[in-house]
């Protein structure tokens, strides 16, 4: 394939050379006469152990060379990608100025041009910039829309400094984020080379799991710091301790707790949170982020609180009261935390939990309840049914067969808040809320 590449710096530089060696034809494009100058000389312009070689070999073999000539190069492919630079601005939000520069230029050198083009946003950028930045400039360049002469898509990078080569050809997964799922074929074809699988995706999706992942990876290692830093002044191993924590691939290194809904509870992670925070400030050691793990939780009770009350409705019916399905347990439930704020308002509330109803009964969790919370009693109802037709709102906890046919069969005139995402992609339902999706 013919592409251009937009920006000939680290992703720019990286992402040509290894295009080329899949046997495409790559030309460089870049306001600089020196890094234009360097690829032409088959030199590469970023240092990284192995780039030089392969730029070298790729220049020779005749499928790189660079230009500064915007509109040349965009009428000699049929795919511009762009990797130009999206750096920070003082306030923390992103410089799109050369995103939007490019685009623009690119519509420019479209005009009169009457074949489609392909302009891939490589560069890593926000959800919405494609739609209210990219394509806008694309228009502006061009003339008018770009229905039926330009396709805009997003083509994260997933490269690692250091190891981008192998990255490139040995990735997780490759992403294109398309608006009709028949423009990414052009990137199908790019990408054949590389032995991955190929996700395509709402645009905005793409947009926002670049920076998902990035987060991830600075949470990580933020989290193993902090407990390095406790380990230490305990007299701990801190590596023998993250090495055994890694080897857990069921729960630690796996997609357990990855998905977004309603807070977490019960009797292990909100008081064992606690009891590390505790005995870190009695060592002088500072843990920023498991406290703001605590922070957070109540930040989701919080949430759906608000969410609830927005609505202006006063009757809610609850389905699934313990902090998780097939439990009676409801120590640190932050449904039970939820509840009693609701109450506090003069909400008017009716429960259902089948496992808690037979605790009363079998004296599982017994004395706790009545010991902490002995007016959930007067709440519970013995038929899910009941409940559910009782709610002008109904909060969904638990995502059981159950639960889920009364949530499908709700009157559409009941706003119905699902905590625990009972279809995906979520059930076009009347008055359908999800806590975070």
């Amino acid at each position: 394939m013919q592409v251009s590449i937009f920006g000939l710096g680290y992703v720019g530089c990286v992402s040509a050379a290894c295009f080329a060696k899949e046997g495409h034809d790559i030309l460089g494009v870049d306001v600089s006469d020196v890094k234009v100058g360097l690829v032409n000389g088959g030199r590469a312009t970023i240092v990284e152990e192995g780039i030089a070689e392969l730029v070298a070999d790729v220049h020779a073999a005749g499928r790189l060379r660079a230009t500064t000539d915007v509109a040349a190069a965009v009428r000699a492919t049929t795919i511009s990608l762009v990797c130009v630079g999206t750096p920070s601005r003082r306030n923390g939000s992103l410089d799109l100025s050369y995103v939007e520069r490019v685009s623009r230029q690119i519509g420019e050198a479209l005009r009169g041009v009457d074949r489609p083009h392909t302009v891939v946003i490589r560069s890593t950028v926000l959800p919405g910039t494609l739609h209210d930045i990219v394509v806008p400039a694309l228009e502006a360049g061009l003339g008018g829309p770009i229905a039926g002469r330009i396709v805009a898509c997003v083509n994260p990078e997933f490269l690692r400094e250091g190891t981008s080569i192998r990255d490139f050809h040995e990735p997780p997964f490759t992403l294109v984020g398309v608006d009709d799922p028949a423009h990414a074929e052009p990137l199908r074809q790019l990408y054949a080379g590389v032995r991955a699988p190929l996700h395509v995706v709402a645009v905005r999706t793409a947009e926002m799991i670049k920076y998902t992942c990035n987060c991830f990876h600075a949470l990580k290692v933020g989290f193993a710091n902090e407990v390095g830093n406790v380990c230490q002044a305990l007299g701990v191993d801190s590596h023998e301790v993250m090495r055994l924590v890694c080897e857990d691939r069921k729960l630690n290194i796996s997609p357990a707790y990855l998905k977004p809904g309603f807070a977490f509870g019960g009797s292990c992670l909100p008081k064992d949170l606690r009891a590390v925070a505790y005995r870190a400030r009695e060592l002088d050691v500072e843990t920023p982020i498991l406290s703001a793990t605590l922070e957070g939780n109540q930040l989701q009770v919080d949430r759906a609180y608000r969410m609830i009350l927005d609505t202006g409705r006063k009757r809610i019916g609850v389905l699934g009261l313990s902090f998780k399905p097939g439990t009676d347990d409801l120590r640190e439930s932050p449904m039970v935390a939820l509840i009693e704020m609701l109450l506090g308002k003069g909400c008017e509330l009716v429960i259902h939990d089948r496992e808690v109803s037979q605790s009363r009964l079998m004296g599982a969790n017994r004395e706790y309840i009545e010991r902490e919370i002995p007016h959930i009693w007067t709440l519970m109802r013995d038929r899910a049914s009941d409940v559910a037709a009782f709610g002008d709102v109904v909060l969904l906890g638990h995502n059981t067969e159950e639960y889920r046919a009364l949530a499908f069969g709700l009157r559409p005139d009941q706003v119905l808040f699902d905590f625990a995402r009972i279809a995906s992609p979520p059930p076009a339902l009347p008055g359908y809320r999800g806590i975070n999706w």
